[in-house]
């Protein structure tokens, strides 16, 4: 059962991003606040959900958050400053759309930058333990799917609109037919290893 807060007292917003390990597209990141009386039987960790809670969650993070954001770095971006940098900055970037400022913020996973001058706390796996982290999760992947289905809609062959640019097999065998497109992060070894590729499409 998720927590409602790891801080109590506070205005406290939860980070996450998504696509931090897709071979194409933007990484995503969000920001939510929630209320302290917040309630969903429903939220959990993005990964652990169907297609269809998540859409559905959305719609109910959206309209009863006090606030929340999404934030978004290109590939080139990050072929330029790295993956690591371009999934904390796609969370500053989060946080700089917030309508309510925070007063502190609770981060998924064990790397951030200081932001502005909050306090910040890593949680490992803090999707699957805070609300307001779990939130993010969710807004982040949606946003992310639903910017890879239109990207689908441009190049087909490498069935975006499934894999959403993780590595599957069906991706880099695309990749090895046609090549790379705008949309590739060219500092990720795109082609792989044959026995080390796994199916990322859930």
């Amino acid at each position: 059962m998720l927590l409602p807060f790891y801080h109590k007292d506070v205005i406290e917003a939860g980070c996450d991003e998504a696509g931090r390990g897709c071979l194409a597209g933007p990484v995503y990141a969000a920001a939510v606040i929630l209320p302290k009386d917040f309630q969903s039987d429903m939220l959990n960790d993005s990964k652990q959900l169907s297609e269809k809670k998540r859409y559905a969650l959305r719609e109910v993070i959206e309209r009863e958050a006090i606030a929340w954001a999404v934030g978004i770095v290109s590939n080139e971006e990050i072929d330029r400053i790295n993956i690591l940098r371009a999934s904390i900055l796609a969370m500053h970037r989060a946080l700089d759309g917030l309508k309510v400022r925070p007063e502190e913020i609770i981060v998924d996973g064990n790397r951030f930058k200081p932001y502005n001058d909050l306090p910040y706390t890593t949680i490992v796996k803090g999707d699957g333990k805070y609300m307001s982290i779990a939130a993010a999760s969710i807004l982040a992947k949606t946003y992310r799917d639903d910017c890879m289905k239109r990207l689908n809609d441009e190049f087909p062959a490498y069935h975006w609109d499934s894999n959403k640019g993780y590595p599957a097999p069906a991706h880099r065998q695309a990749i090895r037919e046609h090549g790379t497109t705008p949309y590739h992060r060219l500092t990720f070894n795109l082609l792989g290893s044959p026995q080390l590729e796994f199916d990322f499409t859930t």
